[in-house]
C-alpha cells in the first residue's frame, strides 16, 4: 500500500462525520472540533485528491458522486475499524447481542432450541428482530442474521446453516390424494407465503404459469402460514425444515420440491466478532449438526 499517497485521518474522519450527519456543525461536534476546522479539512481532502466531494452551488452543501462513493467506503471501513477495536477490547461486550431473522425461523427453529443457549451463557442479553425485512447489518446495531437464500450477500460473510429446499405443501382435505404433475394442476387454488416474500409469484413465474388471479394468495407471519396450511386455507411455499413433521404426520401433503441448493446461511458483517456474538456462532453451528 502507497502510504503517503493517501489523505490524512484527520480529513478522512471530518469528511466521514460529514457524511453522516449532512452538517458542518453536527460533523465538527461529533469530533469536538469547530465547524471552522471541519470546513478546512474537508477543502483540504478536495485538494489532495483533486476532485469536487462537496457540490456548494446550491443553499446547502450535498454530496457529489465521488463523494457519495468515498462516504459509503469510508462508513464501511470506519464501521469495520469501530467492531475490530470493539471485539479485541471487549468494550460492546455489555450490548445486547441483536439477531434478525425471519418470523417463521424465529418461531421454527430458534426459540425451541433457545433455551439451551441461555443455560450456557445467562450472562448474554439476547435481542431477536423476527422480520421478514433484510435488516442492514450496521456497527451498533444488528449483530447477525440467519436468511434463507443462496449465500449472496454483497459485503457480508454467510456461512450455510440450514440446507433445505422450497417446497410446496397443502392439507390433504384441500387437495385430496388425485396426481398433481405440474404446477399448472395448482394455479386455480388460493396461495398461502410468509409476509414480506414472493416466494410463490417467484415459483410460477420459473415455470412459466402465471396464478389464477381470482383466487389471489394471502401473505402471512410464517408460523401463521403453517397453521392456515394445516386448516386448509391454501397451498403454502415454505423451506423444507419447518414443514417436515407435518409431512411425516401426514398432516401435510409433499406436492412439490425445488432440490436447488438453497438454505439458511449465517449473515454477519467482516470481522472479528465480538465476544458475545463468537459464543452464539459456536452455539449455532453446534446446533447444525444436530438439524
Amino acid at each position: 500500500m502507497h502510504w503517503s499517497r493517501l489523505p490524512s485521518l484527520a480529513a478522512l474522519r471530518a469528511f466521514a462525520a460529514y457524511a453522516e450527519t449532512g452538517s458542518v456543525s453536527a460533523a465538527g461536534d461529533t469530533l469536538n472540533v469547530s465547524h471552522a476546522a471541519i470546513s478546512q479539512q474537508l477543502r483540504a481532502l478536495e485538494a489532495h485528491l483533486g476532485l469536487a466531494l462537496l457540490d456548494r452551488s446550491g443553499r446547502k452543501m450535498a454530496l457529489t458522486a465521488e463523494g457519495d462513493t468515498l462516504a459509503r467506503t469510508l462508513r464501511e471501513s470506519f464501521g469495520q475499524i469501530a467492531t475490530t477495536i470493539e471485539a479485541l477490547t471487549g468494550a460492546d461486550a455489555d450490548r445486547p447481542l441483536l439477531i434478525s431473522t425471519t418470523p417463521t425461523f424465529a418461531s421454527g427453529w430458534l426459540l425451541p432450541r433457545l433455551a439451551s443457549f441461555r443455560s450456557e451463557h445467562p450472562e448474554i442479553n439476547l435481542m431477536i428482530d423476527p422480520s421478514a425485512d433484510v435488516r442492514g447489518l450496521e456497527p451498533g446495531g444488528i449483530d447477525m442474521a440467519l436468511r434463507y437464500g443462496n449465500g449472496s450477500w454483497p459485503g457480508l460473510q454467510s456461512e450455510l446453516f440450514v440446507r433445505s429446499p422450497i417446497v410446496v405443501v397443502a392439507a390433504p382435505g384441500l387437495v385430496g390424494d388425485r396426481p398433481i404433475e405440474s404446477p399448472a394442476d395448482l394455479s386455480h387454488l388460493h396461495w398461502l407465503q410468509e409476509y414480506g416474500t414472493n416466494e410463490a409469484t417467484s415459483w410460477f413465474a420459473q415455470f412459466g404459469i402465471e396464478r389464477d388471479s381470482g383466487l389471489g394468495f394471502t401473505s402471512l407471519p410464517g408460523n401463521m402460514m403453517l397453521e392456515a396450511a394445516r386448516q386448509g386455507q391454501g397451498v403454502a411455499i415454505l423451506a423444507r425444515v419447518f414443514a417436515e413433521s407435518d409431512i411425516a404426520a401426514g398432516r401435510l401433503r409433499l406436492l412439490f420440491e425445488d432440490t436447488r441448493s438453497k438454505g439458511y446461511w449465517i449473515v454477519t458483517r467482516p470481522g472479528v466478532p465480538r465476544p458475545p456474538l463468537k459464543a452464539f456462532l459456536r452455539w449455532l453451528q453446534r446446533n447444525a449438526e444436530k438439524t
